[in-house]
């Protein structure tokens, strides 16, 4: 596929950050973006909503539709699907870009925040993907991508934060089932995990500008994504893609101009050892 032009794209947690970056990736493709999210109306303490998002990817030249969507609600999801495949006639990608994140030991890790984290990563990674699965075994090209890390299953990435690291290798580990499972039905199922810090809202809550400065913007994620989803669904499943890596497979060499702050000594994101930047 040349490019994702009349495809529709259905992103979890498109307001801002990677998802957002993503659609607008889609968009300047001429894709057709469903922006899913909780963020219907504005909040003072995090930029955009889902409809201003929505904006955004329309005037960068593709069409979209916003959704208010808790990946929580199984309902939500189901409706969700049902709506964005009525308004554009179908759904040939899935992004599950929700996630939610709190890094701190057992001891210190509330079992609110345990149970947010799966139901938002691993339950709705799960749930979102079924729910577009009708909507996807009739695409021409069918994909789901996951924002999760490659599956490590060393101790070190589990000490730290183990309630987090659960969630997000619950959502590799759909990744690692759904590809097996949905491999003679044509349907791509892979994962995509950046090398670097990416600078977003969630990272400006964690540490502030001085991690911002040492991180990439999300459009390297977004670039990345934009490729895997043109590769052909039957011959491109069961990967577990590292923007990077990715990058470079098409050619793309200087990835000097993803840096937020220009020769700033990048830092690794979590799950990655330390490689090519």
């Amino acid at each position: 596929m040349a490019t994702l032009r009349g495809k529709t794209v259905f992103i979890t947690g498109a307001s801002r950050g990677i998802g957002k970056a993503i659609g607008l990736a889609a968009a300047r493709d001429g894709a057709n973006v469903v922006v899913t999210g909780k963020s219907s109306v504005p909040n003072p303490k995090l930029p955009g909503t889902i409809h201003s998002a929505a904006e955004e990817m329309e005037r960068a030249g593709g069409r979209a539709l916003a959704l208010p969507l808790d990946v929580r609600d199984e309902e939500q999801i189901r409706a969700a699907a049902q709506a964005a495949a009525e308004h554009f006639g179908g759904i040939d990608v899935l992004v599950n870009n929700a996630s939610a994140i709190f890094l701190a030991g057992t001891a210190d890790t509330p079992a609110k925040r345990f149970d947010l984290m799966h139901q938002v990563n691993a339950r709705g990674t799960f749930l979102a993907s079924k729910a577009c699965l009708p909507f996807l075994e009739k695409a021409e090209n069918p994909h789901i991508l996951v924002l999760s890390p490659p599956l490590d299953m060393r101790a070190k990435w589990f000490a730290p934060h183990l309630a987090y690291t659960l969630s997000k290798f619950g959502m590799s580990m759909c990744v690692l089932g759904l590809a097996e499972e949905l491999a003679g039905r044509g349907i791509a199922v892979n994962a995509l995990w950046p090398r670097t810090l990416i600078d977003t809202a969630a990272l400006n809550l964690l540490g502030g500008e001085s991690l911002a400065r040492r991180a990439r913007s999300p459009a390297i994620v977004a670039d990345a994504a934009r490729f895997i989803l043109r590769r052909e669904a039957k011959s491109c499943t069961g990967h577990f893609f590292v923007d990077d890596e990715v990058l470079r497979e098409e050619g793309v060499e200087d990835l000097s101009r993803y840096a937020r702050v220009p020769e700033s000594e990048l830092l690794p994101d979590l799950f990655l050892e330390p490689g090519p930047r």
